[in-house]
């Protein structure tokens, strides 16, 4: 394997994706391992190894004694191609054993686009794609992520799903796994006992039944499986697991720096976001604890960046007081402290020249309407007024640059919204000419707008999705009316947004399409050198299956949905309340100015959910 491995990497890009050997990856004695995971990315190194979460998990179950967790990513083309001449099979960096020869193998799912890179990385695995053809202990497959929050899509093909964190849930899976080898469980068995561990959906547990009209009639659990499962969370982040030892890349990845998690949830209530929802409650590490994290951090790897990462970073309450202690440690130490995630309406000059000394890098806000009618609508909480006052202090503090986020399709946009964001854009114009102190260069406004998607666990995860058609009308109306050389303005293609819906609210039935797909060579498709749309209604044909009856028809508020036997926290009955919210264009407040009784704090112990 390993000489094989040794011919083939001179002839493919980027050959350090491939190899490991980084500064602190880990190593253990095979004669003290019990459980080995393979732990898959589905991507390639340079996203794998900017994600936190698998760095954390990666900690996590390797402290763990007898188990031994590795990493695989997806390989690129050129790599694909070199396998499959040489019949290697995919293997772990770690050791360079082939994942077919790891007990566990474990998913993390970000995001659904990469659904073909899990069959595609378990066909070059030579492991059976489907669960029902993986019998014993060998390679049980599971997953974990922000898309497991409906994991039917997957579902023929992934043993069990770990919903929500996964510090505290991941040890108790691979200890009962453990267990369950030691004492020659099979595989049905281990099956039933996961199941029972909170926050572990067993898919083989659950039988969905279909009307007539093609809606999911019914969800009849078995084996002693629960009706609902909850997600997990972790309450006290300051004690949580986190490794200050990372994994140093030997080749570059797409967020070449340290990162640090300042807070989990988010305060904000933006009707479209599913991480907003799903990440519920708001949950946050003191400011020294953090400290001595990105200490310990930059010490250890080296880096000269460093990144305060949360959903909304400037919400977090104190970030003053967290970066007074770290500016100065960085400036002694040449390093870059950054903090994206701003939010127009908190934006601080102050901070932002304090924290960029040596170059003014360009500001990024996310509107994502144009008119103050639709950011109503989102709940975005975000007024005209504050997005112009931000852009203003930006520019009288030497800022040049801006980029601003949109989303076309929307619930009940209107052609106004859609040329209320030119307007928009030509208010940041004119503010930059009354209040700029540094023209010369010129201003450069970045404009981008994307495809609307319904998320589940949203309160929009019934809307309909425009037609692709109706989205490029949208677009083409908005370019029309852009006429200053300062704007450049970018849409997103609709091709992917239409298959991302299909996924994100997709059933069992959807599963087929995502291996026909694959067999018909999709791959890596969020990336735009291999997606392929027409190869995907190529198979959307095969199978039968019409990606309209996931997008365009919407889904009735008494309809049963494919993930409704998954509980993130967040009710029902208040989603229901914000959408109805929504279309009266009422927005609530954040989670500061008052409890909207979400349910979320119901993960929380000692906290009475009807107070």
């Amino acid at each position: 394997m390993t000489n094989l491995l040794q011919r083939v990497l001179p002839t493919v890009q980027k050959p350090a994706r491939y190899t490991g050997g980084e500064f602190n990856e880990i190593k253990k004695d095979l004669a003290d391992v019990r459980v080995r995971v393979a732990f898959c990315f589905p991507d390639t190194y340079e996203i794998g190894m900017s994600n936190v979460g698998m760095r954390i998990l990666y900690g996590v179950m390797n402290r763990m004694d007898g188990v031994w967790c590795e990493r695989v990513f997806a390989p690129w083309g050129d790599m694909e191609e070199a396998m499959e001449k040489h019949s290697l099979p995919l293997w772990a960096l770690e050791s360079q054993s082939p994942v077919k020869d790891f007990d566990m193998i474990a998913f993390t799912i970000g995001y659904e686009m990469c659904y073909t890179n899990i069959l595609n990385m378990l066909r070059l695995a030579q492991v059976p794609l489907h669960a029902k053809d993986r019998q014993g202990l060998k390679n049980i497959v599971f997953a974990g992520g922000v898309c497991a929050f409906n994991p039917e899509p997957l579902a023929d093909f992934v043993d069990f799903f770990s919903l929500g964190e996964g510090e505290e849930i991941t040890p108790e899976i691979l200890s009962l796994y453990d267990r369950a080898k030691a004492e020659d469980w099979s595989k049905d068995q281990f099956l039933a006992a996961v199941s029972q561990i909170p926050g572990i959906y067993v898919p083989s547990f659950y039988a969905h039944e279909y009307a007539p009209d093609g809606t999911l009639a019914r969800v009849v659990p078995s084996q002693g499986a629960p009706e609902t499962v909850t997600k997990r969370i972790i309450e006290d982040l300051d004690s949580a697991y986190f490794p200050t030892k990372m994994i140093v890349p030997s080749t570059e990845i797409v967020h070449d720096r340290a990162n640090l998690e300042v807070f989990r949830g988010c305060i904000r209530g933006c009707r479209f976001c599913q991480a907003g929802f799903s990440c519920r409650p708001v949950r946050k590490k003191s400011a020294h604890v953090l400290y001595r994290q990105a200490v310990e951090t930059l010490e250890d790897s080296g880096h000269n960046e460093i990144t305060l990462s949360s959903l909304s970073t400037s919400d977090y309450r104190h970030l003053k007081e967290l970066t007074d202690a770290m500016i100065p440690y960085c400036a002694d130490h040449k390093v870059n402290l950054s903090v994206p995630s701003l939010r127009a309406d908190n934006f601080s000059r102050e901070l932002m020249q304090r924290l960029q000394t040596l170059r003014k890098s360009g500001l990024t806000f996310a509107p994502e309407a144009g008119t103050q009618r639709l950011r109503d609508v989102i709940n975005k909480n975000l007024t005209e007024e504050e997005i112009l006052n931000s852009c203003t202090n930006a520019f009288a503090g030497g800022w040049n640059n801006v980029k601003l986020y949109f989303m076309l399709g929307l619930p009940t946009e209107t052609d106004e919204d859609v040329l209320g964001i030119a307007d928009l854009v030509y208010k940041i114009i004119q503010a930059w000419k009354e209040h700029a102190v540094n023209k010369k260069r010129g201003l450069r406004v970045h404009v981008a707008t994307a495809y609307f998607v319904p998320k589940p666990h949203t309160p929009f995860q019934w809307e309909a999705q425009i037609t692709p058609e109706e989205y490029l009308r949208r677009a083409k109306l908005l370019k029309n009316h852009f006429y200053s050389k300062s704007i450049e303005y970018n849409y997103h293609e609709p091709d992917l947004s239409r298959l991302e819906a299909v996924f994100a609210r997709g059933d069992r039935r959807v599963g087929p399409v995502i291996e026909e797909a694959m067999k018909r060579g999709a791959r890596l498709d969020g990336w735009d050198e291999y997606f392929s749309y027409k190869t995907w209604l190529e198979a959307f044909e095969a199978c039968g299956v019409d990606p309209d009856f996931y997008t365009v028809r919407g889904y009735g508020q008494d309809e049963l949905l494919p993930w409704d036997m998954i509980d993130v926290g967040v009710s029902k009955a208040f989603l229901l309340r914000e959408r109805k919210k929504a279309y009266g264009a009422v927005v609530t407040p954040d989670c500061r100015e008052g409890c909207s009784g979400c349910g979320a704090n119901c993960l929380l112990k000692e906290v009475d959910c009807d107070a």
